[in-house]
């Protein structure tokens, strides 16, 4: 008994073969513990000497061979599914390559080479489709081509043909190599239905007809097919490949794709149920289809934005989806597991007779067989597995695909208009101003725009009003949240994909309530950046901890992507920074971030912005005289503290040290670059508003200065507030050693003993300046509070501290720390320079005034508050001041 007696009952079709070939039995007996793999089997067709008289049945023997080996190795369970699917492919890819060079060789003889205008050498492209094209065909797959070729012209023969005629000739040879049932079989049974109008369609299209019929005919489903399309033969990929994406894969998220993905299985389950396949593992409920369309859909909605989903294995897509939170990692796991059993089964299916089915047997002979192929003791114990899985996959499949607008909505009838009765119903739904709603939702149904809405936008706007209506009336206060939903989905409704998202997800509905309803600014936000609606559907929107060195390292990834195209990079630095910020946002708002905390997590955000725009601004820079910038970003006031808000300016400072002639010249292009980078309006917006007034002389200053002029400046012609906000200086990205010597400087500045009488004259008198351009006047004194500006306030408490550094860390170094004012407050104090008691209710007004205003600007309120409110700190801050400036 040889190894293959136990494995050959499962398949008659490798008995017959095995019994008609006795040689290959001993052949594969051999190779049995070992995988086939391109260069095995390459070498064995390589082997045959190949004409077109001999091709055909040369390329049959050598599937028979081929198809024989990782078959028995499949069903002896020495094959795991991705080695058995590979191997097909590269069977495949292997036979039409060595077709199309046997055949194209005879061509040229015939007609000569087919040549474009500017005399190039053009070549077929076979585009593999489908699981050939994912590199996951079966064992008795037929295989989805497509025939491609860059350009017109014709051919330098002396019979001249056009290269649309040569490669049609050379097409249909091809399919006929591999699909004509001979003596020997066939190779494999080919599919040209996908080609551009089907089968009505030409055999072969050349790029430019492609590009053409994607951009005037394609159709929703062709992207979904041509996800997995794979050039197996020619050149000029690339070229390609520039046609296929952005027909594939929108710059937007194309939330659309569900709805357009729903129609398609939806039409695949009627042809399912009309011709009763409930027994039919690949297309009936919970089977290998639903599991590639909800890998598939992902791809389609998020490809375009996230170039990883681009990969084309649905085995290598699960797992990504997972990684980003689409799917649950347990689900994403159940999926890749039902996978695996559904295609395993369908091969032991189809090793039977050859035969290209994926329907469960009805003969119990047939039935034993593949429950034993497949490891069972019975057909029984194999169906309640398959059941288990195929419940599996169904659930996961109603959860992306389930219309849940398809029962309609109780405030239908509201939306469409109730007239009169309007005002009652909102009044019944708790607004406390029913009639400015009902006027607002009747202007809305009323206007221009929600009547010059395409049909499919309207119907999706339709379906959303209503349930925005039950949102906002579920909040505190569904007036304001009402308003500013109705702003945002008026804003949107020209890009239907928003509305699909919002449509398809209630639950990210529900969260755009709660968002809106708790901050204008947020709303506000949302509207600028509707892109961010997306980032509610994260599971982990609020759980997930900042990770800023994984974050840095995906960004920088992503970035070297798409080098070097500067506009994408710009846009993904928006997009980025967007997002992270609205995730800050969200935790923020849900009461899960101290003030201090979400400062530090925004200025670290900052800092990675500026690290990333600076070193790849350097990149594109024309004359470059290393390969990294001796340039450093000092950053001042808000970020230099770390005190970040959510809309806050950057105010920076450009510094280098590099001996090179040329290096203010070339670091001033980088400066002028790198706020480019910064502050200019992309399409996905701006990142920050910067200030660079804070250089040395100014406005009037150079835009970058070397660090000797900057300690040159700083020991003889800086003013007194220059030393002051040195205090809350710091290197914030670019070259480290660069930063290391600007803080020797900072610190050797702020060390240098000053007459005390003067520096008390010198900061009065500025903070003097700053009362008279800002604070509260006139009757508003005696009731409003100025929580920055006023007496009392935040300038107060900084310019105390700056005042205690700049006049004491002569002596005491460790002023000198940029720790923030609440820390230093406490080190001065623990110093004796100041009342410890004292000391300490200033850090809690300074700490209250913070979070009163950062709770204003939230919706977009000024930094006022009735003073009454905060009288306890006020007087806490003052009494300080007076203590310190004996007055």
């Amino acid at each position: 008994m040889t190894a293959l007696d136990n494995v050959l009952p499962y398949s008659r079709y490798l008995a017959r073969l095995v019994e008609a070939r006795p040689a290959l039995e001993a052949d594969i007996s051999r190779r049995l513990g070992q995988a086939p793999d391109r260069v095995a089997l390459a070498d064995h067709l390589a082997a045959q000497s190949l004409t077109e008289d001999s091709l055909k049945p040369a390329l049959r023997h050598f599937k028979q061979w081929a198809y024989a080996w990782v078959g028995l190795r499949d069903l002896a369970g020495l094959a795991p599914l991705e080695e058995v699917t590979e191997t097909m492919t590269l069977i495949a890819d292997l036979a039409v390559a060595k077709a199309l060079e046997v055949i194209g060789t005879g061509l040229e003889a015939r007609y000569g080479a087919p040549r474009n205008a500017r005399g190039e050498h053009q070549q077929l492209i076979v585009i593999g489709m489908g699981k050939l094209g994912g590199r996951e065909l079966n064992v008795s797959s037929d295989i989805d081509l497509i025939f491609v070729y860059p350009d017109d012209g014709e051919t330098d023969g002396e019979r001249v043909i056009s290269n649309f005629e040569f490669f049609s000739r050379l097409g249909r040879q091809l399919i006929s190599a591999i699909a004509e049932v001979t003596g020997d079989g066939q190779v494999f049974r080919v599919d040209m239905r996908l080609r551009p109008n089907g089968d009505s369609g030409p055999l072969v299209c050349s790029f430019e007809m492609l590009e053409n019929y994607f951009i005037t005919q394609g159709r929703e489903w062709e992207r979904y097919a041509w996800i997995k399309a794979r050039p197996m033969t020619g050149q000029r990929w690339e070229e390609l490949e520039a046609i296929r994406r952005p027909f594939v894969f929108r710059k937007y998220l194309d939330f659309g794709a569900i709805n357009a993905m729903r129609d398609l299985h939806a039409q695949i389950r009627r042809e399912v149920a009309k011709k009763d396949m409930a027994n039919h593992i690949k297309l009936g409920p919970g089977g290998i289809r639903e599991i590639e369309f909800i890998a598939q859909v992902f791809q389609l909605i998020r490809g375009g934005r996230d170039r990883p989903l681009q990969i084309k294995p649905t085995l290598h897509v699960l797992p990504l989806l997972a990684e980003r939170g689409i799917l649950s990692l347990a689900g994403a796991q159940e999926l890749a597991a039902a996978y695996r059993f559904l295609r395993r089964l369908e091969h032991r299916l189809q090793y039977l007779d050859d035969a290209q089915t994926h329907r469960l047997p009805d003969k119990s002979e047939d039935q034993d067989l593949v429950a034993r192929a497949k490891g069972y003791v019975c057909y029984q114990a194999l169906l309640a597995e398959l059941d288990a899985h195929r419940e599996t996959v169904s659930q996961h499949f109603e959860a992306v695909f389930a219309d849940p607008n398809r029962d309609g909505h109780d405030l239908d009838r509201l939306w469409q208009g109730a007239g009169e009765r309007a005002v009652e119903a909102f009044a019944s739904l708790g607004f406390r101003e029913p009639e400015a709603a009902a006027e607002r939702l009747a202007a809305l149904h009323a206007g221009g725009r929600y009547r010059q809405m395409a049909q499919g936008i309207r119907e999706r706007f339709d379906a959303l009003v209503p349930r925005a209506l039950a949102a906002a009336a579920a909040l505190p206060n569904p007036d304001e949240t009402l308003t500013r939903l109705l702003d945002l989905l008026e804003a949107v409704s020209r890009r239907a994909a928003y509305l699909a998202l919002l449509q398809q997800y209630p639950q990210a509905l529900g969260k755009v309530a709660q968002l809106m309803g708790s901050s204008s600014w947020a709303a506000q936000y949302l509207q600028q950046h509707p892109i961010l609606l997306d980032e509610l559907l994260d599971a982990r929107l609020l759980d997930t901890p900042q990770d800023w060195v994984g974050f840095r390292a995906e960004l920088e990834q992503r970035l070297e992507e798409v080098e070097p195209d500067t506009e994408r990079q710009m846009d993904l630095l928006r997009e980025a920074h967007h997002a992270q910020v609205f995730r800050l946002l969200t935790q923020d708002i849900s009461g899960l971030l101290q003030l201090e905390k979400l400062s530090d997590h925004l200025s670290e955000l900052a800092d990675i912005m500026v690290d990333k725009a600076l070193r790849f601004a350097w990149k594109k820079l024309a004359t470059r005289h290393r390969d990294a910038p001796k340039f450093a970003v000092i950053s001042y006031g808000k970020l230099g503290g770390k005190e970040l808000g959510y809309a806050s300016d950057l105010d920076m400072v450009y510094l280098f040290e590099d001996e090179d002639p040329d290096a203010g010249r070339i670091y001033s292009r980088l400066a002028t670059r790198l706020s480019t980078w910064l502050s200019a309006q992309t399409p996905a917006g701006m990142l920050f508003e910067t200030d660079l007034r804070l250089r040395p002389n100014g406005d009037s200053g150079l835009p970058v200065v070397s660090l000797d002029s900057f300690r040159q400046y700083q020991l003889e012609n800086a003013w007194p507030w220059e030393h002051q906000a040195l205090t809350r200086a710091r290197f914030s990205a670019g070259d480290k050693a660069v930063g290391e010597k600007f803080e020797q400087i900072r610190i050797e500045i702020l060390r240098q003993k000053r007459d005390p009488e003067k520096l008390r004259e010198d900061v009065l008198a500025m903070r003097q300046r700053m009362y008279d351009a800002h604070a509260t006047k006139g009757d508003e004194v005696e009731h409003l509070f100025n929580l920055k500006q006023d007496p009392g306030g935040l300038i107060d408490v900084e310019f105390l501290v700056q005042y205690l550094v700049l006049g004491h860390a002569h002596v005491h170094p460790e002023l000198c720390g940029n720790l923030g004012n609440i820390a230093l407050l406490r080190i001065a104090a623990g110093l004796g320079l100041i009342p410890a008691e004292r000391a300490e209710t200033v850090r809690d007004a300074y700490r209250e005034y913070r979070r009163l205003q950062h709770a204003l600007r939230l919706n977009n309120q000024k930094s006022r508050v009735e003073r009454i409110s905060v009288l306890p700190q006020i007087e806490a801050v003052c009494g300080l001041w007076r203590v310190v400036f004996d007055r």
